[in-house]
């Protein structure tokens, strides 16, 4: 039987999956770092047999992920899980129209942990990839918290037994050779370089599982 690998996030994991409706097939991976990790797992783990379904959905936030867990987790039943949340759940406090929506940050670390709890029993590898900000000043308010929520994540992961990929790390590098807006054109929707790195992080921690 294949190994199936499910990556469910938000808009930077949904990146041109035509719906959420759509029927699972390489197309319908998008053309982000979902489809790059694809790509690269067929290359390089070819004898895994590692089917890949696309699970995120922009503009969504953790209490999203919660309402559609069962649908979109538990009931396609993974082997592997990687999981990218938080962004939406920051950004929402630096948005006037939707402040309403921000998720707190007690809030979201109660949900993620609940949702890694029932989930992790059937899986072989979960991965947790933090949320990032493509800005290089750390005492920058929005850069501050989102680097708050990644401090959530990067606690959660050992409890629940996860691989750890930290994203604002992967972003930190990039700008170091590269110009905020040349990574992510409004700071947070990356690019080409962001994904390929991304992918890249994601490949590289499920290949060293066993």
């Amino acid at each position: 039987m294949p190994t199936r690998l499910v990556m469910i996030g938000d808009s930077i994991t949904e990146w041109g999956r035509p719906s959420p409706d759509s029927p699972d097939y390489a197309t319908a991976l998008g053309h982000g770092y979902v489809a790059l990790t694809a790509q690269k797992i067929a290359a390089r783990l070819p004898e895994r047999r590692i089917e890949v379904f696309n699970r995120g959905i922009g503009g969504h936030t953790v209490r999203d992920l919660a309402a559609r867990w069962q649908r979109d987790v538990i009931d396609l039943r993974p082997d592997w899980l990687t999981v990218m949340i938080g962004i939406n759940d920051v950004w929402r406090f630096f948005d006037p129209q939707r402040k309403n929506e921000a998720v707190p940050h007690a809030e979201y670390e109660a949900t993620l942990d609940r949702l890694l709890a029932a989930a992790r029993p059937r899986l072989r590898t979960l991965a947790l990839l933090t949320p990032f900000y493509v800005e290089p000043n750390r005492d920058d308010p929005m850069r501050r918290r989102m680097d708050e929520f990644g401090a959530i994540v990067a606690s959660l992961a050992p409890h629940h037994g996860a691989l750890f990929i930290d994203t604002q790390a992967i972003i930190d590098r990039l700008l170091t050779q590269h110009a905020p807006t040349e990574i992510a054109h409004d700071l947070v929707h990356v690019g080409p370089l962001g994904h390929e790195a991304f992918a890249e992080a994601v490949v590289s921690a499920l290949a060293s599982v066993q």
